[in-house]
């Protein structure tokens, strides 16, 4: 199993009745680190916005 997003990459947080006010895009977001799989397998990433970083697993992001 492999990744599905890339450094760079930008994407949207799909996690419902999530919002972020200090983002000016509400929930897009650039990868920025991949991080390894967690006990299930699922991958995580550390994404950050121009006023906010944070890590998301890879259920909680969409494409843009």
């Amino acid at each position: 199993m492999t990744h599905k997003f890339k450094p760079g990459q930008m994407v949207r947080l799909n996690t419902p009745g999530f919002t972020d006010a200090r983002t000016s895009s509400v929930g897009l977001y650039e990868v920025i680190r991949l991080m390894p799989a967690d006990q299930s397998g699922e991958y995580s990433y550390r994404i950050k916005s121009p006023t906010s970083e944070r890590a998301a697993r890879e259920s909680e992001l969409q494409g843009v």
